[in-house]
């Protein structure tokens, strides 16, 4: 079980190369922050950890971890929270299964997942094993808004030193497509409650019966009230018709979706996309593809797996895909496509690596080809698409000479969880769906069909007011141009405009702050860092997670980069370390040639302002200058180039923590503030430098070869450790 004792910092222990890289970053950290009286220890919010701790009766004693999660999520609730939080796995349905299977491999004697559960323990089984899936630790933890930029030392090193950028030109054929009815849009209602209430979610069906989806939802006065739905039916439709016009374009098919934070209804929406690239299949094989226990919703790849040794399937799934266009891939080399794993395309880190590489996407033959990015719901597609638009126009982004959008985004209390919250449903039957209130009032309404998506969504007062507050505080500070991404004929927009406009006004600031559609907001925002100046995307939830990485992956390269600060509302921290969307690529390539080009800038950026607001909140001295040593040896890994390398033989993750260790040492040693501290690291400095020839090469020693960490969602930590701290000489200085 986890040890009690809160520590003065908490750094997560989550899941595949953040994780990885942890094994060699966190001991550096532990032996530095000692030798100031910090304690940093760890909790456990890895998928694998989770899982575990959901099913302690099935287990050893041994074998039972602690609910780290729930104890994280009353401890950010505090003013003593200060917790480090690196990116973790989101778990999509095959995840979840891959992990469970894993487990069991390793001994521990959890239940299957049921895909049908009819017994109570079955039931039981599969209500636990849900609530894991999909973003189920961002909105435990997220007691805050969030402020995120990129670092001034990391900006300005992608100025100097610009990454590659993809051509751009007038006649790409790359574009988006949306539903232009039908979807979560278009169909969305949203009200603001004027006093506290409880509320129910009913489906009446068009044969009378009356089911109740959700009861005993609480709400308090002033929280924003949404509800909407997807029809399968224009989706279906949609799906059919973008299918026959790739073709006719020569483009390449590519679905774009989030089904790891909307990991109800994303799936869903994929499930349909599977069904309908093999429509023929599916209407010739239906009963025997269900009888295999083929689910749309796992992706293509688990529906090969299954129907692969019947050959009439085979063949028609073969003749079916000739007469497609040909699909974007995710990885051509092996075959595997964008309907393969639902969690294998993630539109916040597709779509902008599309854009970066000048609109291309990778096809099966191995070549790049101009894309049908298509992404049904049509409520933030449109920033994707006036991106391509605007870069078809003008040119790719200059990163040498282009400003930066920083990001203030509302999250707290599990604002805006769209689609993934237990108030999203697959229709079982037609009927009308209604949101009641406790003294009766029908809140929403939608007449549904079967087999549609539907869902509720709220976000609170107080998160809200916190949000634009910070807003307000961040266009002081910085005194750039600051834009809200609302829409005004956006049924949930115009709700937040109604909070939005007094507050400003109250605060006399009006006349600092635009509001603007996402299209419009995308253009003037693109517009405006092409100039060279600098901007802030006041943003909704999902708007965040999208800009936060299309922005920083235009301008710096990468997301993994960006400073991730959530203020808590009651005055803890917590310091998000950046995205982690490419990290299982990162593992495999660790696990064939002992190669782990994970970049834990991000890890730097949020140890930095972790350590100064420890120093803030506690008076604590040392943690400062702990802080401002760790921006200059982060400064120092930037201008000495000592960032991973992406390639087997060039110095990797490894080596850059050696070097951050050395210049955070240096910059210890050389300070004239703290006189111990200096005396404690001069000795470490300089063993760190003498010792320089003898790590690099014990660090290198082992590339090229294949490494045993022991599994991949539940390593060994002592394989791991021997992996990712081969240096000798490097552990006998750090201790």
């Amino acid at each position: 079980m986890t040890d009690k004792t809160i520590p003065d910092i908490i750094y997560t222990k989550v899941d595949e190369a953040p994780e990885l890289a942890s094994a060699s970053l966190l001991p550096i950290i532990q032996s530095f922050a000692s030798a100031a009286g910090i304690s940093v220890g760890t909790r456990d919010i890895s998928l694998a950890g989770r899982i575990i701790a959901a099913f302690p009766e099935y287990l050893t004693e041994d074998q039972r971890i602690n609910d780290d999660l729930a104890e994280l999520g009353e401890l950010v609730k505090t003013p003593e929270a200060n917790v480090i939080k690196l990116p973790n796995i989101s778990a999509s349905g095959p995840q979840l299964l891959a992990a469970i299977k894993e487990l069991q491999a390793q001994g521990y004697a959890l239940p299957d997942y049921p895909d049908a559960p009819s017994t109570d323990a079955e039931k039981t089984a599969r209500a636990r094993y849900d609530a894991i899936k999909g973003s189920a630790v961002n909105p435990v933890l997220r007691e805050g808004n969030s402020d995120r930029r990129a670092a001034g030392a990391v900006k300005r090193f992608a100025q100097a030193n610009p990454h590659r950028m993809g051509k751009w030109g007038a006649d790409s054929k790359t574009e988006v497509s949306s539903m232009s009815g039908g979807d979560f849009f278009s169909n969305e209602t949203s009200a603001t409650l004027k006093a506290a209430t409880k509320a129910k979610i009913v489906l009446q069906g068009a044969d009378g019966s009356e089911t109740v989806l959700k009861d005993g939802l609480s709400y308090p006065a002033g929280t924003v009230v949404d509800a909407t739905f997807m029809s399968a039916r224009a989706l279906s439709e949609f799906l059919d018709a973008e299918i026959a016009r790739t073709k006719e374009n020569g483009t390449l098919f590519s679905l774009h979706m989030k089904a790891t934070m909307m990991k109800v209804s994303d799936p869903i929406i994929f499930g349909h996309a599977v069904r309908a690239w093999l429509k023929p299949v599916f209407e010739t094989h239906g009963d025997k593809l269900a009888a295999l226990g083929v689910n749309p919703n796992s992706g293509l790849g688990d529906l090969l797996n299954r129907v692969k040794d019947d050959a009439a399937i085979m063949a028609d799934i073969d003749a079916v895909t000739a007469a497609r266009p040909p699909m974007y891939m995710v990885n051509s080399d092996k075959g595997i496509t964008n309907l393969h794993v639902p969690s294998d395309v993630i539109i916040d880190a597709s779509m902008p690596a599309l854009i970066r590489a000048g609109g291309k996407g990778w096809g099966p033959d191995g070549q790049e080809h101009d894309t049908n990015c298509v992404i049904p719901d049509n409520s933030y597609a449109p920033v994707y698409d006036e991106t391509i638009k605007f870069f078809k126009a003008n040119g790719a982004l200059d990163p040498a000479t282009a400003g930066t959008v920083q990001n203030i985004g509302l999250m707290a209390q599990k604002a805006e969880e769209y689609g993934s919250h237990p108030t999203t449903f697959e229709m079982p039957q037609a009927g009308t769906v209604r949101m009641v209130l406790d003294d009766g009032t029908v809140l929403h309404e939608h007449k549904v069909e079967e087999g549609d998506i539907w869902r509720a969504a709220s976000a609170r007062k107080a998160p809200i007011e916190d949000w634009v507050q910070l807003a307000i505080d961040r266009q002081k500070a910085t005194g750039y141009r600051a834009i809200f991404w609302l829409d005004e004929n956006r049924a949930h927009d115009a709700e937040l405009i109604a909070y939005v406009k007094p507050i400003l006004e109250a605060a006399g600031v009006a006349d600092k702050f635009e509001i603007m559609a996402p299209r419009e907001a995308t253009r003037a925002s693109l517009e405006t860092i092409t100039k060279g100046e600098n901007t802030i995307a006041i943003t909704g939830n999902v708007l965040r997670d999208y800009l936060t990485d299309l922005f920083p992956i235009l301008e710096l390269a990468t997301s993994a980069k960006m400073l991730s600060i959530v203020k808590l509302m009651q005055g803890g921290g917590l310091f998000e370390t950046g995205a982690g969307g490419s990290a299982p690529k990162h593992v495999q390539q660790l696990m064939e040639e002992n190669h782990l080009r994970w970049d834990s800038l991000g890890e730097f950026c949020a140890l930095g302002e972790s350590f100064k607001f420890l120093a803030d909140a506690r008076g604590n001295e040392k943690a400062r200058l702990l802080g401002e040593a760790v921006e200059e040896a982060t400064q120092g890994i930037l201008d000495h180039d000592r960032s991973p390398g992406r390639k087997v033989g060039q110095p990797d993750n490894r080596h850059s923590h050696y070097w951050f260790a050395r210049y955070w040492a240096e910059a210890l040693a050389a300070q004239a503030k703290d006189a111990a501290l200096a005396a404690h690291f001069a000795p470490i400095a300089k063993a760190l430098a003498d010792g320089e020839a003898a790590i690099t090469q014990e660090l290198s020693a082992g590339a090229g070869a294949a490494v045993d960490l022991g599994g991949y969602y539940h390593g060994d930590s002592a394989k791991t450790a021997a992996v990712m701290r081969p240096s000798a000489t490097l552990n006998a200085i750090i201790g």
